[in-house]
This record gives structure tokens, C-alpha cells and sequence, in this order.
């Protein structure tokens, strides 16, 4: 008999990705190793487009979302899509927690800021450009305050990001063009998480 695909079967990448992840912090390494490693596991997450759920995909005609599709249970880490409709950009902000963003969908420009100088806050860099497949590193040690935004003006962009924390829990800070901080705690977007982990139909196909 010939079932269905069940969602958790096309969810498979993304549940490889997370225990993936969750094998490397085991070992309780260092920063710049699960920078690296995490890298490496987010670029093959990233290197496919069809897994994400259309739920988790879905843009506002005002605001950019932030879908949460896991939270591991110890809060070590935490993986969201961001939903950029056309033109639609963040604040300058932090993190405060190591960050990894791979671009799924469309492409995105991420300019990175420092605070000091003549105006309080001044940009760190030249703006980079992310292409589907391409992964960019964020963190208080490496560099932790930017500005993203959709590169297209007549569609939707889609990142994954992955944060060293329950990331709509951290009380973060977003910058004023003067360098003033004011706190936020983001959340999320959704109230249900994509079903990662029903192996049912996957194991009657078998």
C-alpha cells in the first residue's frame, strides 16, 4: 500500500540538523568550534529549499516574522526562519548569544555596526550580500550589532538562524542612530512548532 508522505518526513533535514547540533555542543566545545561546525551543518540545511514548512513561511505585509521551529530543551539553542517581505528590514541590533544565519530563500544584505566614534554608533564594514547557501556568523566575540534587510523590493526572502539560546527569550538591545540602547525580547511569530519528530509513516514505509 502506497501511504502518503507524512510533513515529518520532509522535516527530515531540519531534524538531521538539530541533532547534528545537539552532538556538537554535547562535547561542550568552544565558541569558535561551533561556529564552525554549526556552519558546516547549517550550509547543508540551507543547500535544499524544500523542507520548511508553509506555515513557517509565510511574510506580513508590515513586519518581518520569526518563526521558531525548535527550541532544544535545555535552551542551548534555538532555530527560526525569518520571513522578509519586500523591502522589509530589522532595527540595528544584538544578539548577546553566537548566531548563525544560512539564506534559504531569496537573498538578504546584513550590515554590521560597532558602537564609538564621533556619533555613537558607525558602521563596520561594507554591507554583505547573502545569497541562498551562503552562512554568516554573529556574536559578542566576533562581531554582535547589525542591520538586515530583504536585497529584493518584489519578493520574499527567507533565512534560518540558529542562536546559542531560546533567542525570543533573550533580553536584547536595539541602537538609535546615536548609539542608544533600547531593550526588547523579540519572541516569535507562531504558537505551534513543525512535528519534527513523528517517524510513524517513515517507519511503515520502511
Amino acid at each position: 500500500m502506497n501511504l502518503p508522505v507524512h510533513p515529518a518526513s520532509r522535516l527530515a533535514p531540519l531534524r538531521h540538523f538539530v541533532t547534528g547540533l545537539a552532538r556538537v555542543l554535547e562535547g561542550r566545545p568552544d565558541e569558535a568550534t561551533i561556529l564552525r561546525e554549526g556552519a558546516a551543518l547549517l550550509a547543508r540545511l540551507v543547500a535544499h529549499d524544500d523542507w520548511l514548512p508553509e506555515d513557517c513561511a509565510r511574510p506580513d505585509p508590515v513586519h518581518y516574522r520569526q518563526y521558531l521551529l525548535h527550541a532544544d530543551s535545555a535552551q542551548r539553542f534555538s532555530v527560526v526562519s525569518f520571513v522578509w517581505g519586500p523591502n522589509q528590514r530589522t532595527p540595528i541590533h544584538d544578539h548577546t548569544v553566537w548566531g548563525l544565519i544560512g539564506m534559504l530563500r531569496g537573498g538578504e544584505y546584513s550590515q554590521s555596526y560597532r558602537l564609538g566614534g564621533a556619533t555613537g554608533i558607525e558602521a563596520a564594514g561594507p554591507e554583505v550580500r547573502l545569497e541562498p547557501g551562503h552562512v554568516e556568523a554573529v556574536s559578542p566575540r566576533v562581531g554582535d550589532i547589525h542591520q538586515v534587510r530583504n536585497a529584493y523590493d518584489d519578493r520574499v526572502s527567507i533565512s534560518i538562524h540558529v542562536y546559542g539560546a531560546n533567542i525570543g527569550a533573550v533580553r536584547r538591545s536595539v541602537y538609535g542612530p546615536d548609539g542608544t540602547a533600547k531593550p526588547f525580547v523579540s519572541g516569535y511569530s507562531n504558537t505551534v512548532l513543525p512535528n519534527i519528530w513523528d517517524l510513524s509513516r517513515e517507519l511503515q514505509q520502511a
